[in-house]
C-alpha cells in the first residue's frame, strides 16, 4: 500500500507530466501544477526542492525502467555471433513501444520530445549524464555489426533512428491504430516496420 507521501508525491509527478506536455517546460507554471496536482506549493519544494528537480524526476520515473528493460534485452545479444543488426534493434526498441503504448507512457512521449525540441541544455546534460551510457553500450554493438560505418556516419544514423523511435513513441504519426486492431497488434506493426527501415538505414554502404 502507497502511503500518503508517496501519492502526493507520484500525484505531483503525474500533474507535471501532463503539463510538461501540453505547454513544455517553461511554459507550465508551479501555480498550474499545485492546482492540478492538489497539493500547495510547500509540497512541491518539500518533495523536489526546484522546478528543475521535479522535470528531472518526471523523466526518471518512466526512464530509469526503460533502459533496465533496454540494457537486459541488450546483455543476452550483445558480443553473440549470431546476433544480428535486428536483435540488437529490437531490444533498443520494443522496450521503448511497450512504454509509449502502457496508459500514460505515449503522454511521457512527448514530453520527451519537448525535451528535444526546447533545446534546454541543462535536461540534456542530466539525461546524456544519467542515460547517455545507454546509447555508449548500443552504439559498441551496432559499431560491431556495422565495421563498414565510421564512427562519424554510425552517431548520425543512430541519430535519426533515434528520433524516428521517438515521432513513433509519441502518436504524432500519419498513422493511428485502426478500431479493429488492438493496441498489441499495432504495437507489433509498429515495431517490425521500425526496425526493418531503420536497419535498412544502419547497413546502407
Amino acid at each position: 500500500m502507497q502511503t500518503s507521501q508517496q501519492s502526493t508525491k507520484e500525484r505531483i509527478l503525474s500533474a507535471a507530466e501532463v503539463l510538461f506536455a501540453r505547454h513544455g517546460f517553461e511554459g507550465a507554471s508551479l501555480r498550474q501544477l499545485t492546482a492540478a496536482a492538489g497539493v500547495n506549493l510547500a509540497a512541491v519544494n518539500y518533495h523536489f526542492g526546484s522546478k528543475d528537480r521535479l522535470v528531472e524526476e518526471v523523466f526518471r520515473r518512466r526512464l530509469d525502467e526503460l533502459n533496465s528493460r533496454r540494457l537486459k534485452a541488450l546483455a543476452r545479444i550483445a558480443g553473440q555471433p549470431e546476433t544480428t543488426l535486428d536483435d540488437v534493434l529490437a531490444a533498443f526498441i520494443k522496450p521503448a513501444l511497450e512504454l509509449s503504448h502502457d496508459g500514460s507512457g505515449t503522454l511521457f512521449m512527448r514530453v520527451l520530445a519537448r525535451a528535444f525540441a526546447e533545446h534546454d541544455d541543462t535536461l540534456r546534460k542530466f539525461l546524456s549524464d544519467n542515460y547517455g551510457h545507454v546509447m555508449r553500450q548500443f552504439t559498441a554493438e551496432f559499431a560491431r555489426l556495422l565495421p563498414h560505418l565510421s564512427k562519424e556516419e554510425l552517431y548520425w544514423r543512430i541519430d535519426l533512428v533515434s528520433g524516428a523511435l521517438t515521432h513513433a513513441m509519441s502518436g504524432f504519426g500519419m498513422i493511428q491504430r485502426k478500431s479493429d486492431v488492438t493496441e498489441t497488434v499495432h504495437r507489433e506493426q509498429t515495431a517490425a516496420h521500425l526496425i526493418r527501415f531503420s536497419a535498412a538505414g544502419l547497413s546502407h554502404p
